[in-house]
């Protein structure tokens, strides 16, 4: 669906007003929807039903790069290494590891067992690790191996060298070892992500694209999949293999697809869904903190919101425009009138609270409204764009009303500082959204990106030239030779940071995507679902470290 933004004076006040929620919203007092418990003891049912926000494109850990598929795919897979209930590093599969040099680490795993009680081994890890490099799987992470500094990957990637040649090597059943061309000291911490999560070999190899169905999926975490009604429901069912299933108190879980965060709310009401997904509706936030107390759960959260330009299509091919629509978009205003939920302002692609970033502000940042106004105008005459020949495009997001009430407001702020800016806005559902980005068909386009692991490398890698999850095409010697320095055993923590600094302000002279503004991760869970923590910054949850408690 595209819907042509075309908004006058008259009307742009009408539309702001509807665009930022200023409208009376209904609520206001506590209400019987809370929940109360009475009991710290377990309940005889162990049952839960989730809102995981979209259908997933794939269960494939090496096929995906969203958020839905990966909230799911962390339920049934784990890595060499994994995260406690608070987000911190701890072993999954690997019960240690360790390295001299940070280039050659070697990873002892545990005893553990497939769904389908085979042994879980290092071959398992080189197969799968292959699998991802490899160009013939096409995953969309094919690029993370390679950021890491695993050897050979960025070849293999390139289709320069073989996929066995990759520096992934089974010492024996129990003992990986991964050599890297640079020193990475945070690589066991970059092995949580699910891009690198194993698969079992013999089950792809039999049934191809079908692995993931219920009736011939095998894996290795807490849960595996019961059924998958596709634009319904997946439920999940603990698998009694996992290594620590004593220790897992949950015995089902229902995962829900809904895109819609009011339905998703008004689910969570009438007790049909106990856990949203994290995306409050922007108008409803402030009525249903008082409404619904401490089920609202609010805290920072390393993820960013922007918009990405498509460097390889008109009108975004050219410096100019990407620097006049980065000054003129009034984020001040979107993210305090239209958010609301105490998101803050972006000026760099990272979050300032990630691990080892030092925080850039770029000199613009200190011009007032008028002045910015005023350059980004400069910079369009000097594209040629200007009263008698509007600039035009389309922008893009995924089906949601968030995103929808953002590019609406995004589109007005164009209009009434510019004028002549005229935005359609394109609406997608979540895999064809995906699929646009992926192969660069589309002009400008909602982005958020979320750590992969929390460190500023895990945002600044992205926009590497080489980097397969660089939808917009961005490219800078200049930016990826000072991600290049970042790896360098002769630098300090401090002479990292300041890199990362610089890298930043590379993006911003190059107006590589405009940066909105840093989440917070707001959702509604039912108080009865025990041992839910708010302290892990990248929301890696895992239904495994929960229970539900007698209510």
């Amino acid at each position: 669906m595209s819907k042509r933004v075309m908004f006058t004076r008259s009307v742009l006040l009408l539309s702001l007003g509807v665009a930022f929620g200023l409208t009376a919203c209904g609520g206001g007092e506590n209400t019987s929807n809370i929940s109360r418990v009475q009991s710290d003891e377990p309940a005889e049912k162990q049952e839960i039903v989730i809102n995981n926000g979209a259908e997933p494109e794939s269960l494939d850990p090496h096929k995906v790069s969203g958020v839905p598929e990966s909230g799911i795919i962390r339920q049934i897979l784990v890595g060499l290494t994994s995260t406690d209930n608070d987000g911190n590093t701890v072993p999954g599969m690997a019960e240690k590891w360790e390295s001299t040099d940070s280039k050659v680490w070697t990873f002892t795993l545990r005893d553990a067992k497939w769904s389908n009680g085979d042994p879980v081994t290092a071959e398992d890890f080189v197969y799968s690790f292959r699998r991802v490099t490899d160009p013939a799987t096409a995953s969309p992470y094919a690029s993370y191996l390679a950021d890491a500094k695993v050897a050979n990957a960025a070849k293999i990637v390139e289709g320069k060298a073989k996929p066995d040649s990759l520096g992934v090597k089974a010492v024996d059943a129990k003992t990986l070892e991964i050599t890297l061309e640079e020193p990475v000291p945070y690589f066991p911490d970059m092995l949580i992500h699910t891009s690198v999560k194993p698969v079992h070999k013999a089950t792809v190899e039999k049934f191809g694209d079908k692995w993931t169905s219920p009736a011939n999926i095998v894996v290795n975490g807490p849960y595996t999949v019961k059924t998958w009604d596709v634009n319904s429901q997946i439920v999940l069912e603990r698998n009694p293999n996992y290594f620590d299933d004593a220790n897992t108190t949950i015995t089902k879980a229902t995962l829900l697809p809904i895109s819609s965060p009011p339905t998703d709310m008004s689910r969570f009401k009438a007790g049909e869904v106990e856990f949203t997904y994290n995306d409050i509706p922007t108008e409803q936030f402030k009525s249903l903190k008082q409404e619904m107390g401490d089920q609202m759960k609010v805290a920072p959260y390393l993820c960013s919101y922007y918009y990405e330009f498509n460097h390889n299509k008109p009108p975004f091919d050219n410096e100019k425009v990407r620097k006049a629509l980065q000054l003129a978009l009034d984020r001040d205003t979107l993210v305090e009138k239209v958010l609301g939920r105490g998101e803050t302002v972006a000026y760099q692609f990272t979050p300032p609270a990630a691990q080892g970033m030092k925080e850039f502000v770029p000199e613009w940042k200190a011009w007032d409204k008028a002045k910015r106004i005023e350059e980004a105008k400069k910079l369009l005459a000097e594209a040629g764009y200007g009263e008698p020949k509007p600039l035009n495009f389309e922008l893009l997001y995924n089906t949601n009303e968030n995103h929808k009430k953002n590019a609406v407001a995004a589109a007005a702020l164009w209009k009434e500082a510019l004028g002549f800016v005229n935005v359609s806005l394109v609406n997608q559902e979540w895999k064809t959204y995906l699929d646009t980005r992926r192969n660069q068909k589309h002009q400008m386009a909602r982005g958020g990106w979320c750590a992969d692991y929390n460190e500023a490398s895990s945002f600044l890698n992205a926009f590497k030239s080489e980097n397969s999850s660089n939808y917009g095409k961005y490219q800078s010697a200049e930016f990826d030779k000072l991600m290049l320095q970042t790896l360098s055993s002769d630098i300090t923590p401090e002479q990292r940071g300041e890199l990362y600094r610089q890298a930043e302000a590379v993006m911003d002279k190059d107006a590589a995507t405009i940066f909105v503004f840093h989440y917070v991760n707001a959702r509604l869970v039912k108080p009865y679902v025990g041992n839910y923590s708010v302290k892990d910054p990248m929301d890696n949850w895992q239904i495994k470290h929960w229970k539900v408690l007698k209510h």
